[in-house]
């Protein structure tokens, strides 16, 4: 039995679209309410589901061609039933299924129907708030390998964490349908794989390459290599030409990175690239260093990462102020009791846990370190979520402790240790990096004497923690050798004037000198 499937209502006055993009091929399987194809109108684009199981038979409405409300797209030949497809087989002659069971597929891979294996796809897992894409960054199997149930088989890179694929099921991988360094949606194929005790190595047909990805001389992929040969959509097409627009010109947020009308329109509106400042370009290599130097792709992470650096030097009017702070009555008291805080909370007394609740006594008292801008207005908050900027083999991650200001000391530290435990395995999730109201960075950690810290926007501070080292200090008239730490607040001048960060500073200054005041409140 055939199922019809036609354009849907594209709203008030808009009578014809274009269709963009098919997901499926004639003869692919499709389950309800998985997305068929794309249409594109003059205001906004439109996904097609399938109305039903079974299989895509026939498509009628090829991408480019213009169609009005209801007319017809493709057909579905629904589970159980055969339709158009096999009927064209049995007009030109082929042999019925049941006969040519032995006889090679033609085709891409396919996997061969046997006793106990079926073919599974595996998926794009969900990927986080707000997240819709990743990238490939490694396969830990490779095509007719066998694995467990929950076995990783790949690893994906998103703009902030890292993502592990498990294996649905006990099996082999048959088809690895998005390489390395290829994007992926969430909830896209990532691979096919065969289950059961009886399922086959995979299988290439003749003349069939072993990879649906295209291969540039050099063995990178044709979108690494060059221009992707995915079809534009035709009204941005049409529009680029109307504009006098180069397809260099726009980033398209469509399928394979299709340019659609709305990226045409996006980039009329932003300013050329002409008008922002370019790069200086990179100086040739002598001949004798050509062959002693490594090119590799920065990852999504370390991308984001100086994405969202420079856009907080670009848009917050920053500004540092520093302090130092005499460590003493800290390391004297961790000291003292550092061994029964272990024995009875199970956790290490750290020199965060006093920082974190030094920060939240100081933005009590100065809200403005803790509030952000949004627009014309001033946000504030009265909680304290704090960041801790960790870093990690990928790059620099800033997990959020939450409500920081109600937490214990042990509370802090056993969180602050599961968090960075997390962040050094690439296992933090979206929701544990969201969320921050001001950040804490530990350069001491690594030997840093003084540094200024860059915003993580849209927070209005962060407060940058160094080496501590010994120095001579008078106390009381005679010269000591003191432990003391130079300690940097960075500010969005725009929010917070220079008293506000002072008293700030000063205030994480004296609770850190003399402990005691967190106990009371001063």
């Amino acid at each position: 039995m055939s199922v019809e499937v036609r354009v849907p209502t594209l709203g008030e006055s808009v009578t014809e679209a274009t269709v963009a993009t098919w997901f499926k091929k004639p003869g692919d399987s499709v389950s309800a309410d998985e997305m068929l194809c794309e249409l594109e109108t003059d205001k906004v684009t439109v996904e097609v589901p399938s109305p039903a199981s079974g299989k895509l038979d026939e498509i009628v409405a090829q991408e480019g061609e213009t169609v009005g409300v209801d007319a017809l797209l493709a057909n579905i030949a629904e589970e159980g039933h055969a339709g158009a497809s096999t009927d064209i087989h049995e007009r030109k002659g082929a042999a019925p299924a049941d006969e040519t069971e032995d006889a090679p597929k033609e085709g891409n891979a396919q996997v061969e129907e046997s006793a106990g294996g079926e073919t599974m796809d595996v998926m794009v897992p969900t990927l986080g708030e707000s997240v819709t894409e990743a990238t490939v960054s490694t396969w830990f199997k490779k095509p007719g390998e066998s694995f467990e149930a929950d076995e990783m088989l790949c690893e994906l890179e998103t703009d902030k964490v890292s993502v592990e694929v498990p294996a649905p099921a006990d099996g082999q991988l048959f088809e690895i349908l998005a390489e390395e360094g290829s994007t992926v949606e969430a909830g896209g194929k990532l691979a096919t794989m065969t289950t059961g005790a009886g399922a086959p190595a995979p299988q290439v047909a003749k003349g069939t390459p072993e990879s649906t990805t295209d291969q540039a001389p050099d063995g990178a992929t044709r979108k690494e290599s060059g221009k992707s040969d995915t079809e534009d959509a035709p009204s941005a097409k049409k529009m680029m030409a109307e504009k006098g627009l180069s397809s260099d010109e726009v980033t398209g947020t469509g399928r394979d990175g299709r340019i659609m009308k709305e990226d045409v329109l996006k980039a009329l509106s932003e300013p050329k690239q002409s008008e922002a400042p370019k790069q200086a370009p990179r100086a040739p290599s002598k001949p004798e260093d050509a062959d002693r130097e490594e090119r590799v792709k920065m990852t999504r992470l370390r991308q984001t990462i100086a994405r969202r650096l420079k856009e907080a030097q670009n848009t917050a009017a920053m500004l540092t102020t520093y302090n130092e702070v005499d460590m003493t009555g800290v390391m004297d008291l961790r000291n003292e009791y550092k061994d029964l805080f272990q024995k009875k909370h199970g956790v290490k007394l750290g020199f965060m846990s006093f920082f974190v609740k030094a920060c939240c006594h100081a933005l009590m008292e100065v809200p403005d370190v803790n509030a952000e801008i949004d627009g014309t207005d001033v946000v504030y908050k009265n909680y304290v979520n704090m960041g801790i900027a960790v870093g990690t083999p990928n790059g620099l991650v800033v997990p959020v402790v939450r409500n920081a200001h109600e937490k214990s000391f042990a509370d802090i530290e056993k969180e602050i240790n599961a968090l960075g435990q997390k962040g050094r395995d690439g296992k933090l999730s979206m929701a544990e990096m969201q969320g921050g109201s001001f950040t804490i960075s530990n350069g001491g950690v690594y030997g840093s004497l003084m540094s200024s810290p860059i915003l993580n926007p849209p927070q209005s501070g962060i407060l940058g923690m160094h080496k501590i080292q010994e120095r001579p200090m008078v106390v009381k008239g005679q010269i000591e050798a003191r432990p003391m730490m130079y300690l940097a607040l960075s500010y969005d001048h725009r929010i917070v004037d220079g008293k506000g960060a002072v008293t700030f500073l000063v205030r994480v200054k004296e609770a850190l000198e003399d402990p005691r005041r967190l106990l009371m409140d001063l």
